[in-house]
């Protein structure tokens, strides 16, 4: 189990115990780190990941707060964390994106013309390696809607935008736990903005279900 799992869980047992609380405010983070038995890095990545999943609230020069959410809601989204890995849900569903996505780019390549592709390009350009991970998921989700809207078909984009939206808590995790994932997004957009523009709607397809075949790589082996 990665280190910043256990600490997720170590935080869950809290609240499960009711040592927290909806509202308590965590101790301070030396104190629960020697508490936990974890080190100050590995906390502090528990704490950034339950923050993004609306569990802890983060107040600056206040401290750090359990969300005022009831108690089977906190537990529910905590739970999808250390349960993602074993959800072969997840996994379908990127396996439908993998199959539909790519046929969305290859019609959106066909239709686009050159205000399209300047909007690709400027999402693509807004992106950097000091981007956060909320910033980097909001792309990704615009990104994908755009091109799907491209394809010219209603229905498809209808479909692809709820799958995109279901499959959202597994790329907070993975923009939070993989090495360069900004810059591993950044390019792989680029490729598939550089297809669509050069009219290759082959090529489009190609860099589409790479760049999600590397999601289901990486849920299949984290």
């Amino acid at each position: 189990m990665a280190v910043t799992d256990e600490a997720i869980l170590k935080i869950k047992e809290m609240l499960l115990s009711g040592d927290l609380r909806p509202g308590d405010r965590l101790p301070p983070e030396k104190e629960l780190g020697e508490r936990l038995g974890l080190s100050r890095n590995s906390l502090r990545e528990a704490v950034k990941a339950l923050e993004l999943i609306r569990v802890l609230d983060v107040r600056r020069g206040d401290g750090t707060y359990v969300t005022s959410l009831e108690p089977r809601l906190l537990l529910e989204a905590i739970g999808f964390v250390v349960d993602l890995h074993q959800d072969g849900t997840v996994l379908e569903l990127f396996e439908v994106r993998r199959i539909l996505e790519p046929a969305a780019a290859a019609m959106a390549t066909r239709r686009a013309d050159a205000d399209d592709i300047a909007r690709l390009n400027a999402l693509v350009a807004e992106v950097a390696q000091q981007t956060s991970v909320e910033d980097l998921v909001a792309h990704d989700l615009e990104f994908h809607r755009c091109i799907s809207e491209m394809s010219g078909n209603s229905y498809l984009s209808s479909i692809l935008e709820q799958l995109s939206s279901s499959t959202l808590r597994a790329r907070i995790w993975r923009g939070l736990t993989e090495e360069r994932a900004v810059e591993r997004t950044l390019a792989e957009h680029q490729a598939i903005v550089d297809a669509i523009a050069a009219g290759d709607a082959d090529l489009a397809r190609s860099c589409l279900t790479v760049h999600i075949s590397g999601v289901e790589r990486w849920l299949a082996k984290a």
